[in-house]
């Protein structure tokens, strides 16, 4: 299914139910969605939040949506993403699971149900290594090998594990084999989207 296929199922219900106003503060960097091009929002830009999930907005603007990140945030009065804090000594079982949390915090901006519940993410590997530090390999694929967002989508997932303690990389694969289908969809993202 095009990654554009699931915004028409929510667009009418997102734009009329959860719309909050935004003004820009300043200049913006940007993401077009779904085309995945970067672009600059001009401070004094007024739209409406469509998304907030993960700690990334998706804003409507002038009949375009845009992923503005977390970073930015603060470009339409958003507080950024917090650190993340990790119990001194804490063991490779501890930073899978803070891992699992993370994945879960990435979303695409269209589809507001984050990738391990749409099914994306194939695997996920904690590699420890000697100095202490660890290594995340993750394998993941889209809804649709030519979603515009794919590369977003990556870049979010990689910033979002390098921001655990300990983790002084992360690897991540976009495959297409076995390609993405509902079924690998969780129960909830199933009903979220109407998709059983």
């Amino acid at each position: 299914m095009p990654c554009a296929a699931f915004v028409r199922l929510h667009s009418v219900v997102m734009y009329s139910r959860n719309s909050e106003p935004v003004r820009f503060e300043r200049d913006c960097a940007a993401v077009l969605v779904p085309q995945g091009e970067a672009v600059s929002l001009p401070a004094g830009s007024i739209g409406y939040i469509t998304q907030a999930l993960g700690g990334s907005y998706t804003v409507f603007v002038e009949g375009n949506l845009f992923r503005i990140a977390g970073q930015d945030a603060d470009a339409i009065g958003k507080d950024p993403p917090q650190a993340l804090a990790l119990e001194e000594g804490a063991g490779d079982d501890a930073v899978e699971q803070l891992v699992w949390k993370q994945l879960r915090t990435c979303f695409d901006p269209e589809i507001p149900i984050n990738v391990v519940d749409l099914g994306l993410v194939y695997e996920a590997v904690v590699r420890p290594s000697d100095d202490g530090q660890r290594l995340v390999e993750v394998r993941m694929t889209l809804t649709a090998p030519g979603c515009g967002m794919g590369d977003i989508l990556v870049d979010d997932v990689r910033s979002k594990l390098e921001m655990i303690p300990t983790v002084a990389e992360a690897d991540v694969e976009l495959v297409f084999d076995p390609p993405w289908n509902r079924s690998m969809m969780s129960e909830a993202a199933r009903l979220e989207t109407g998709m059983l």
